[in-house]
């Protein structure tokens, strides 16, 4: 296995002049938040403006990237392991060509694997790393020590809330392990489901200023989608509402939060990304 573990840095290291994807990890302190429309509205977007975006799901046990998008992926992150498949013999397409990996619902299997498993995740993750900009890790609510392996790994992390009390908190936190655990991570916070722009603002900024006070840290404000009920009926047609109503306040917000973050995006990594993703995560 050491071996094995040691042709695959090697490899690596062959392939650093090979444009890489991004890894981001999507997270969010409390479930309820939203998380998972903004991971596959977010990546739309970005096809939107012609990234190569994977979505994984990675929702320990509950995922639901597949029931949003009204299909049924017939086969999931396990049976890669299961079956022996490749990586691309799993991925699916959904709208608009959006590549998504499902986590089906027995994904808690996969953080306990052994070592012989791991890396052959690895050795798959490495065959998408030069098709992607950005492979996008959609991750259950809150703090397990599995799913937290992958989020430390991950280039950046979005962390979601809303403006109620409960959700701020619990972002706090959430924010707070990840810091104690890895105080240079990128950090983005987007505030979903706010009434006005400018309580959201407002929610963002007080924010902000306590983790800053507390935690050290500067976190970069992403942006803030509205309350829409577009949102709602877009969830029971099973379909992306960036694609249901592109005029909607919560699409034009959505497409003026990924220029945002793809103009904070323009400044090259001293460290080729998907390399340090797989660094770390070994």
């Amino acid at each position: 296995m050491h071996d094995q573990a040691a042709g695959l840095r090697r490899k690596l290291e062959m392939n650093g002049n090979i444009k890489q994807a991004k890894t981001i990890s999507i997270v969010s302190g409390k479930g309820e938040v939203g998380k998972s429309n903004v991971a596959i509205n977010f990546s739309i977007s970005l096809l939107h403006r012609q990234k190569k975006v994977l979505l994984i799901d990675l929702d320990v046990g509950m995922g639901n990237v597949d029931i949003l998008l009204g299909l049924h992926a017939p086969r999931t992150i396990i049976d890669m392991f299961n079956q022996g498949l490749s990586i691309h013999e799993i991925t699916e397409k959904g709208p608009n060509g959006l590549a998504y990996i499902s986590g089906g619902s027995a994904l808690a299997d996969f953080f306990t694997l052994d070592q012989i498993k791991m890396d052959y995740f690895l050795k798959q993750y490495e065959a998408l790393v030069g098709i992607y900009d950005y492979i996008i890790f959609d991750m259950g609510a809150g703090v397990t020590r599995d799913s937290m392996f992958f989020v430390l790994a991950s280039d950046e992390c979005f962390v979601i809330t809303t403006p109620e009390p409960t959700s701020i908190t619990d972002a706090y936190g959430m924010i707070k392990h990840v810091v104690n655990n890895k105080g240079n991570m990128p950090i983005y916070v987007l505030l979903n489901r706010s009434l006005t722009q400018k309580n959201g603002s407002k929610v963002l900024k007080e924010f902000k200023y306590i983790v800053a006070r507390f935690l050290q840290i500067e976190i970069t404000l992403l942006g803030i989608l509205p309350e829409d009920k577009t949102v709602t009926t877009a969830v029971i047609k099973q379909t992306p509402y960036v694609l249901l109503k592109e005029k909607a306040a919560v699409s034009t917000a959505m497409v003026q939060l990924v220029n945002t973050y793809l103009s904070f995006s323009t400044e090259k990594f001293e460290v080729k990304p998907s390399f340090s993703f797989v660094r770390k995560l070994k």
